[in-house]
């Protein structure tokens, strides 16, 4: 048995989702064309903060509360017509959080380089 390495998961993750940076991220959320989704555990933005106007959907419910069929499922909480702006605290888990959103039928979908380490530097506030 041959067992694909995280790394390996990523790299495909990253040729197949579209990667924006802070400032991409930051001016689509000002003109209100997307959803901006943090999927860290909820014990990191306990300990590091939170984004102004994201919506925090840990990794583990992602799948279920974006999927109209499922019992979890948020109605109303995003608007499903706009990108799905992912970040978490590096851009490796949400690289596989944006493929399985993509593989799921979801077309408007990216990721932010860097995550939250890069977001703390730009121009988006952290409460």
């Amino acid at each position: 048995m041959t067992i694909k390495s995280s790394n390996t998961l990523v790299a495909e993750a990253l040729e197949e989702v579209k990667t924006i940076n802070t400032d991409e991220a930051y001016e689509m959320l000002e003109k209100d064309k997307c959803n901006l989704i943090d999927i860290r555990d909820i014990r990191e933005l306990e300990k590091q903060g939170r984004v102004e106007n994201s919506h925090h959907i840990p990794r583990g419910m992602l799948e279920f509360w974006l999927d109209p069929e499922s019992t979890y499922f948020k109605q109303g909480k995003l608007d499903l017509n706009k990108e799905m702006v992912l970040f978490c605290a590096g851009g490796l888990r949400s690289a596989l959080a944006a493929k399985s959103l993509k593989d799921m039928g979801f077309e408007k979908v990216s990721h932010i380089d860097g995550g939250f380490s890069l977001i703390k530097q730009s121009k988006f506030k952290v409460v």
